[in-house]
């Protein structure tokens, strides 16, 4: 007896219940084992869910589907790549919620997607490149940043100056964020910038090691400058 195909919405069920379920590990792996194409799209609605751990779990698993495809057909892992600028661009009509951050995750994990769209995801900080004016925007971005300088530190080393500025804006998520992500970085100017923030109580979330955590600027920038004055 044949099997019954499944629908788009079955299959949109399915990877959701899989990224929601105690035991997150194996959910990542069973949804990486589903084609990609056939993954991608749901994994693209969860990224602008309102379920924090929804949407982070589908950022976490759109990095790992997209380097898996970019292993055997690095063409459709661009169009993907591209997809994402897509939804962050004027023109297509949207907001592109979650698609920074995915960005960041997917370079995170894959080396040669890295190199050819790093610039593109720093050009979002940029005053006179594609600067991203939303502020929610802007903290999934610094979290995009901070992912990428993480794994991939030499690609973004003289492009830290971005962070400065989220460094000493008012809301407490930019702050934190730009915090962490230049918690890479030895760079004098930064650290003279990450100083004060050791003062800053203000509390956030942020998504680190796949957990959800709530932390305050001051830890994240005690914890930076700690890195930066590590040899």
């Amino acid at each position: 007896m044949r099997k019954k195909r499944q629908t788009g919405r079955q299959l949109k069920i399915k990877i959701k219940k899989l990224l929601l379920q105690e035991d997150f590990e194996s959910g990542l792996a069973e949804v990486a084992a589903i084609p990609a194409r056939k993954a991608v799209n749901p994994l693209f609605s969860f990224l602008c869910s309102t379920d924090d751990t929804l949407k982070w779990r589908a950022v976490t698993t759109m990095g790992e589907v997209v380097d898996r495809l970019a292993e055997t057909d690095i063409e459709s892992a661009r169009v993907i790549m591209r997809r994402l600028m897509w939804h962050l661009n004027d023109e297509s009509g949207g907001i592109g919620w979650g698609c920074p951050e995915a960005m960041g995750e997917i370079m995170a994990r894959n080396e040669k997607l890295a190199a050819e769209f790093w610039c593109i995801l720093i050009s979002y900080a940029q005053p006179e490149g594609n600067f991203l004016e939303h502020q929610t925007l802007q903290r999934g971005l610094l979290w995009g940043i901070g992912r990428l300088a993480h794994a991939r530190l030499p690609l973004l080393n003289d492009t830290v100056e971005c962070l400065h500025p989220f460094l000493q804006d008012p809301d407490p998520y930019l702050r934190g964020l730009a915090a962490w992500a230049a918690g890479v970085f030895k760079n004098n100017p930064t650290r003279k910038l990450l100083g004060p923030l050791q003062a800053d109580s203000a509390e956030l979330t942020i998504y680190l090691d796949q957990k959800l955590v709530l932390c305050t600027v001051a830890q994240l920038a005690k914890t930076a400058l700690q890195k930066t004055h590590s040899p």
